[in-house]
């Protein structure tokens, strides 16, 4: 009787499913015990009373402490967890238990309830991906490589990293980053079609246009030059020369309209140019480290950039005026992408983070907190970086990555692993998905480029 009766409870439980976090039934507690003495009914510094819902969510001086949605970018959640510029909380004690951090992080997460039959503060969108009638690709072959010029390649001693990788996203044509060159091969059988000369120095940003008939080439030489270079991808011929650099370019995109190219790097500044003069439009200084990465959105109206110091902000593209700041990564950007329908934006980064963020309320959809972790040595001396070096949609909403870990790995649009792949002898540094989004394309840092069916 007593076994029939636990299993009986026990169903019913699993039936119902676990209840989400709340304010009053799980969040309350851990601050009434650790917060309410200096931010309570009684005492509220800085203005800050944690002892209720309402005044919770109301925030104190330096305004809100919590966003829905948005635990890293909580400055309620940064304090207890004792991450980010936050000052800890509570002060001169111990951190706060780690399952009680994990419950207020959830609380956040899940939108910020007041009870667990209530809403949440935040009504998510759907991120469903449909694609857009410009992914089809009925729309006719994409522009391939002809009658380039001859181009002597130079020598080096040693293999050149690849440095950036690029997929056309009408035809099956890679472009690969090498020293003062660029690369250009047929994806499937990965014969060489010609390359094209870069004599700035080396790329670190390789662009298709949205058609593919455009070839977007960034980069230079360390602290001394950098320019962005527009290439005609069927003749190879030179269609603009933009920006004038002291140092390398670091990260650079060309509008889908053709009209505009932003590029960044160490100078801290994103720069947006006029392709027709290649005069400078306009310039966005917020950033406070390097300039890794920037990409237009897929309609040409966003513009994402993000820095060493793992901040992301998304602007106007017209303007340069600020839209929203994602703030959940702890360190350097290393990629950014935006899905095919410009409703999804993935961030990666050195701290280990994958993130893909709804591009219109600033939320994060899907966090992968650890998606690189490297195995542990036999020695077990030390921490080893499981840093995210590149992220890359595939036409059908997925995601490529690759890490620190020695993998590329694959995921499907809701961050569920589909499929890895290791390169043991080195760091695969870029990823790309084919045209048709049937291979995976991955270059690493002894040079070679490698690939893998994603579907017969």
């Amino acid at each position: 009787m007593f076994s029939l009766l636990t299993w009986m409870i026990t169903a019913a439980i699993a039936a119902d499913g676990p209840k989400p976090v709340s304010f009053e039934a799980d969040v309350k507690p851990i601050l009434r015990e650790h917060c309410a003495r200096c931010h309570g009914d009684d005492v509220h510094k800085s203005d800050l009373n944690l002892q209720s819902y309402a005044a919770t969510l109301k925030g104190g001086s330096g305004g809100e402490v919590v966003i829905a949605g948005r635990p890293g970018g909580s400055s309620l959640y940064q304090a207890i967890a004792r991450e980010g510029d936050a000052l800890p909380m509570p002060p001169n004690r111990p951190r706060i238990a780690d399952a009680e951090v994990a419950i207020v992080r959830q609380w956040i997460a899940e939108g910020l309830r007041e009870t667990p039959d209530g809403a949440p503060a935040m009504s998510r969108r759907s991120l469903d991906f449909k694609p857009p009638a410009s992914l089809k690709l009925d729309a006719g072959p994409g522009a391939m490589p002809s009658h380039l010029p001859p181009l002597e390649i130079p020598t080096t001693r040693r293999p050149q990293p690849i440095t950036a990788l690029a997929s056309s996203p009408r035809a099956p044509l890679i472009a690969v980053a090498g020293h003062e060159q660029i690369l250009l091969y047929q994806t499937e059988s990965q014969s060489p079609l010609g390359a094209l000369a870069f004599p700035e120095g080396v790329p670190f940003v390789l662009r298709f246009s949205r058609d593919g008939g455009v070839l977007l080439a960034a980069g230079g030489r360390p602290v001394r030059s950098g320019k962005v270079v527009l290439f005609d991808v069927r003749t190879g011929k030179r269609l603009a020369e933009i920006g004038d650099e002291l140092d390398s370019i670091l990260a650079a995109d060309l509008s889908p309209d053709q009209r505009l190219v932003a590029l960044g790097g160490t100078g801290k500044i994103v720069k947006v140019y006029s392709t027709a003069d290649g005069k400078l439009l306009y310039t966005i200084n917020k950033h406070t480290d390097w300039i890794r990465a920037l990409q237009f959105s897929p309609d040409g109206s966003k513009l994402a950039s993000g820095d060493r110091s793992g901040a992301v902000h998304l602007w106007e593209s017209s303007t340069g005026g600020i839209l929203l700041s994602l703030s959940d990564h702890k360190d350097a950007i290393e990629a950014i992408d935006w899905r095919g329908d410009g409703q999804a934006l993935a961030t990666a980064g050195e701290d280990g983070k994958l993130i893909v963020w709804d591009a219109q309320g600033g939320w994060p959809s899907i966090t992968l907190d650890a998606p690189h972790t490297p195995r542990a040595t036999a020695k077990g001396r030390g921490k080893r970086p499981g840093g995210v070096l590149s992220v890359e949609f595939t036409r059908e909403g997925k995601l490529i990555t690759s890490g620190r870990d020695r993998f590329v790995r694959f995921w499907d649009g809701s961050g569920k692993p589909l499929a890895a792949y290791e390169t043991p002898d080195a760091l695969p540094t870029k990823v790309a998905a084919s045209f048709d989004g049937r291979t995976i394309l991955a270059g690493d840092a002894s040079g070679r480029l490698h690939s893998w069916k994603t579907q017969p």
